[in-house]
């Protein structure tokens, strides 16, 4: 079985070697690891995606990682002229990748990349997403400043409410997802919001997901690209229409 994990990137040439420097140890680890369904991973192919840095990350992206494949490991990279958003990013990975399981994953390891076989040890036969969850009763949070940890808690707890109360986490991007899901599933939002639509509209589908209790830890090098104000108002009008179909469902039940 070939894993897919897609990676994007956006003006993280700080954070490069310490990329590497985490992440590559753990993909070859990956090659042979037995899945719970049975199956072995064969091959392991990065996607990254530079989601129209204005630094040198992709240069810095192909120079750290090009000499390092070989017949099972490949890095591949997508790149977008202009900043599109997270959620673009996701769509473009998605479209490169080809493996039957594809994890997405920050590239600053705010998710420890050492916790991905893990989090595939969470794929049984009848689950269809496994999502990182910082906010389970069993997660963590590690030196993430207190106002991002309120809104992104807050967030989920509105979705939490509108959706499934049984998933603690919606807005992590750290998640294993089945081609299934990826292909049958689409999401608009280009920004931040994307994976959480993605995830979502997922479940609405009847695809099962399962948590993770992850540590979420801060960013060591860099600053965060999120920008709060615009991804909570996305998050607020994705909430509202999912209320709003709600109600109307249930008017007729």
């Amino acid at each position: 079985m070939k894993l897919s994990i897609v990676i994007p990137c956006y003006n993280e040439v700080d954070n490069i070697n310490k990329l590497k420097l985490e992440l590559v140890p753990v993909i070859v680890d990956l090659v042979g690891m037995i899945l719970p369904d049975g199956n072995a991973i064969t091959d392991v192919e990065v996607v990254f995606v530079d989601d129209g840095s204005v630094d040198e990350t992709l240069d810095s992206l192909q120079k750290a990682f090009t000499e390092d494949q070989d017949t099972v490991v490949s890095y591949s990279y997508a790149r977008h002229e202009l900043n599109r958003g997270l959620g673009a990013a996701l769509r473009t990975g998605f479209k490169e990748s080809t493996g039957e399981i594809v994890v997405t994953t920050d590239s600053d390891g705010t998710y420890q990349f050492s916790t991905i076989p893990n989090l595939l040890a969470c794929l049984a036969p009848n689950v269809d997403i496994v999502t990182a969850s910082p906010y389970h009763p069993d997660g963590e949070v590690v030196g993430v400043p207190r106002y991002r940890i309120f809104l992104s808690r807050g967030s989920s707890l509105i979705y939490r409410a509108i959706v499934n109360s049984n998933v603690h986490t919606y807005t992590a991007l750290f998640r294993a997802y089945r081609r299934d899901v990826i292909e049958r599933v689409g999401f608009r939002a280009d920004d931040y919001l994307g994976a959480t639509e993605l995830m979502v509209k997922a479940m609405l589908k009847g695809y099962r997901v399962v948590e993770y209790p992850a540590a979420l830890h801060r960013r060591v090098f860099g600053v965060s690209k999120a920008r709060l104000l615009r991804t909570v108002i996305s998050h607020l009008r994705f909430q509202s229409k999912l209320l709003l179909h709600k109600l109307k469902i249930s008017s007729f039940e």
